[in-house]
């Protein structure tokens, strides 16, 4: 019986010290909003970062196509499709998004695109997976841009 009083009697002093003075106060603190600069970019003028900077295209090389389409399947079709979300965006109609400059930088130079050019981080951030780099040379990268221009968005 003595414990029970004794139990009683501190959890009395307990909660009374937790009271407060009438007023009610707002122990939570009010979260910290990180401002986040929302840098507007028109895709159809970013180049992106690394190696090409411009490149001119003429009418479409139907040879390179094939060639590209083939350094596609061997290179990139495990992680992207054409026509649908796979671990990677479909690319279909990649060459209406962007310029060509940011694709084959894309394909170049992923990790810096992915680090500091806005489209790429946007494209991390919904796709969670990094685009892996598979050291293609320029001449693959242009190959498999032309080939990019022969598919069109459904």
């Amino acid at each position: 019986m003595k414990l029970k009083v004794l139990v009683l009697a501190i959890t009395a002093v307990i909660m009374s010290s937790c009271g407060s003075d009438g007023k009610k106060k707002d122990n939570v603190a009010a979260p910290i909003k990180a401002e986040k600069e929302v840098v507007e970019v028109d895709p159809m003028k970013d180049k992106g970062i690394g190696p090409i900077s411009s490149i001119t295209l003429g009418e479409i090389d139907e040879a390179m196509a094939a060639e590209g389409k083939e350094v596609f399947k061997a290179k990139c079709s495990a992680c992207h499709k054409m026509s649908k979300r796979f671990v990677g965006p479909g690319l279909a109609g990649v060459t209406e998004r962007r310029t060509p400059e940011w694709i084959m930088n894309m394909i170049l130079n992923p990790e810096e695109m992915v680090d500091k050019n806005p489209i790429a981080k946007q494209l991390l951030a919904e796709y969670l997976s990094p685009m892996a780099n598979q050291s293609l040379t320029e001449k693959e990268a242009r190959l498999i841009l032309e080939y990019f221009r022969t598919v069109k968005a459904e």
